[in-house]
């Protein structure tokens, strides 16, 4: 099948290594009847096979990859300026009527089209929810780079009005800025017998996501807790966790079946801006637990149960009580799915193809006004 008329054209950056991949190709299909094509540049480590294979299904994106250290990893710059080079040359290469950019430093990178910049995450946000302390001073550099990145920026956007506010104190954009929820599909059915199991999914080595903390309520609950995730960290080092069965970095029909299997899906995360793995456990079926944070509250209101993340006897105990009431439980559950479907892909592509027209309208007018005027 052929792709839409393409109507508009995006350079858009991603990496493989944690959920901005799978934002970034949900994306790219969820705009595809907006008639959106995009030239996908991943930075960093390379794609995996799968997830090389999920691109290769799109016919509306064009992928290619630099191998480089990323921003947020140690000494980075000299990798961040050589990457800005590349996204130069592809920007040169394809003319695209837009730059998205999931990330911050390339923003002053000196692009043609106007520059959307999307805020999933920050190393500064990132260190205060999780260590409880403002960025110690080795950060300073990265800190310099984001704020001239979004300084470069015309449009910043972000997946929480919680991540929005953290990114406006840090940094203070002076670009206009908006909140654009991440979407998920929800076609797939679920046909798998539910069980007694606690599902959790995440990176196990980032603190953000305090898997430890499912990890020693499991000693508290009569249910087994099963874990899918990477427990490998980008080093190399491995991190362990007692009490839980761990699957490693499952591959996403793991996951899924993993979800749809299981009647609660535990999430006591210190740092969440959004939480593709509570959306895609309430789109299974999954009553929710989740951390008590600004962002995650958002999302969920009241379609979620949570526990405070330093909460260890809080966590086990609104676990035990979802486990112990079936009534309740099936409630929540419901709950949580009918809450997930305000977070489609529909309204997820709708919006950020929204957005693109109106970045592309906007350059028109002001290059017009600027033609006129000499």
């Amino acid at each position: 099948m052929s792709p839409p008329r393409a109507s508009i054209h995006v350079l858009m950056t991603t990496d493989a290594v944690g959920g901005v991949w799978t934002y970034c190709l949900d994306l790219i299909e969820a705009t595809r009847p907006h008639g959106v094509r995009y030239t996908l540049a991943c930075l960093g480590p390379p794609p995996s096979d799968a997830q090389r294979q999920r691109a290769a299904k799109l016919d509306n994106l064009r992928l290619e990859c630099m191998e480089c250290k990323l921003e947020w990893m140690a000494g980075p710059w000299e990798d961040v300026e050589a990457s800005a080079r590349w996204l130069r040359t592809l920007e040169a290469r394809d003319l695209p009527d837009v730059v998205h950019l999931n990330g911050y430093s390339h923003g002053s990178a000196g692009f043609r089209a106007p520059v959307l910049v999307v805020a999933h995450s920050c190393v500064l946000s990132w260190w205060r929810a999780v260590k409880g302390a403002e960025a110690p001073p080795e950060w300073d550099e990265y800190r310099r780079r984001v704020s001239a990145g979004l300084a470069r920026a015309a449009q910043v956007v972000a997946p929480t009005a919680a991540m929005l506010g953290e990114v406006r104190r840090l940094y203070s954009p002076r670009a206009t800025s908006r909140v654009i929820p991440n979407g998920r599909s929800h076609a797939r059915p679920v046909a798998a017998p539910r069980g007694p199991v606690v599902a959790s999914v995440g990176r196990v080595w980032d603190e953000a996501k305090n898997l430890a903390a499912v990890a020693r309520a499991a000693q508290e609950i009569p249910w087994p807790c099963v874990v899918a995730g990477d427990a490998t960290l980008p080093g190399g080092a491995s991190t362990r966790l007692e009490n839980v069965q761990l699957l490693g970095q499952a591959a996403p029909e793991r996951v899924w079946e993993l979800l749809e299997r299981s009647w609660i899906f535990a999430h006591p995360a210190r740092y969440e801006p959004f939480g593709l793995a509570p959306l895609e456990a309430a789109l299974a079926g999954c009553a929710l637990v989740l951390g008590d944070i600004p962002s995650l509250r958002e999302v969920w209101g009241d379609a979620a149960t949570y526990a405070h993340p330093d909460d260890g006897a809080g966590l086990a105990h609104e676990l035990r009580r979802l486990i112990e009431d079936e009534s309740l439980r099936t409630a929540m559950a419901q709950r949580a799915g009918w809450r997930a479907r305000r977070y489609s892909a529909e309204a997820f592509g709708r919006a950020y193809a929204s957005l693109y027209s109106e970045m592309t309208a906007r350059r028109a007018r002001e290059t017009g006004m600027l033609t006129f005027a000499q």
